[in-house]
């Protein structure tokens, strides 16, 4: 958090979501590695592309992708949170463009060019021998087989949409605070469990209006599959950055952006501590003798002579 905090501009800024079809979804279901990271790159290649086009925005821009694999109902739902800055630097890096008020990029643009990315680098993956099938998948092993089966995938609309923009980067940090290191389900959706049943809250999108609010009760073992569905692989990051906030070049982009942008990041004014303040270091432990808290008096090595007087026995350490 403190350092998105010291990225983040005086912009609007933009949250897009990128989901699979969930057909697609489940390869990825055997295929995590693969083909989240190719929601990665696929999502970000498109919001890059598109941004740079003259006829769009014309400009260099960056982001930040959130991985997320469920659903409400802890059913496996993988789709991309990106948080994007309103604007970008022109190709030649000397100004700053800034996007329409309230409007980034087309979203049905960009969901073309992400289905094609997407099925694309699908495909590639699958040439490359880096997908497994199992159970009624198990015939798309076969090269030809699984061509036919993408082919009517690259004629579905695909679901890419904007959220309003965000109130400002104070509601960005928010975001990120409550969702970037989130779980599967927190503690407070938990309504019971024991050895046989876990009831929890989830919320049901179908309902356009009224209560979305519900309780599901799964079976113990049910309830365990579903979340560990959405343990991710050994050492893969469920947050990358792209594009000007890419880490190699992010603090020279920033800088010259508030440069551009007239603008300077307010450091936190320091205050020095006055020299004469005493800390108190306590121990954790009770004195055994009255209970009291027990504070330490002096720290010395083994054999070296203690330099102050005993201290009273009620004080003692």
């Amino acid at each position: 958090m403190e350092a998105r905090a010291e990225d983040l501009l005086p912009v609007e800024y933009f949250h897009v979501v990128f989901t699979l079809p969930a057909e697609i979804a489940r390869i990825a279901y055997w295929n995590p590695r693969s083909v989240y990271g190719l929601l990665f790159r696929a999502s970000a290649e498109t919001v890059k592309t598109i941004a740079a086009d003259p006829k769009r925005l014309g400009a260099r821009v960056g982001m930040t992708s959130v991985l997320h694999t469920w659903g409400s109902a802890l059913t496996h739902h993988p789709h991309i949170h990106m948080i994007v800055p309103g604007g970008g630097l022109s190709p030649d890096g000397t100004r700053w463009i800034a996007c329409k008020p309230g409007f980034f990029l087309h979203v049905r643009v960009l969901a073309r060019l992400f289905r094609r990315l997407f099925l694309d680098g699908l495909k590639d993956s699958h040439r490359a021998g880096q997908l497994t099938f199992f159970g009624d998948l198990d015939h798309l092993a076969q090269q030809d087989t699984f061509a036919q089966w993408l082919a009517p995938f690259r004629k579905t609309e695909w679901v890419v949409y904007a959220k309003p923009p965000f109130g400002g980067p104070e509601a960005v940090l928010a975001y990120l605070s409550r969702y970037t290191h989130r779980v599967a389900i927190s503690n407070h959706r938990l309504v019971s469990a024991d050895a046989d049943t876990v009831a929890f809250r989830w919320k049901d999108y179908r309902i356009k209006s009224g209560d979305r609010q519900k309780v599901m009760r799964l079976s113990t073992v049910e309830f365990i599959r579903r979340f560990l569905i959405h343990v991710l692989p050994d050492g893969f990051h469920r947050i990358r950055h792209y594009g000007l906030l890419a880490s190699s070049a992010r603090k020279t982009n920033i800088t010259t952006i508030r440069d551009l942008l007239g603008v300077q990041h307010a450091e936190q004014p320091h205050t020095p501590e006055p020299e004469s303040e005493i800390i108190t270091l306590t121990l954790r432990e009770p004195c055994p003798c009255c209970g009291g808290q027990m504070r330490i008096i002096e720290i010395f090595r083994r054999g070296q002579k203690p330099m102050s007087r005993a201290p009273p026995r009620e004080q003692a350490a």
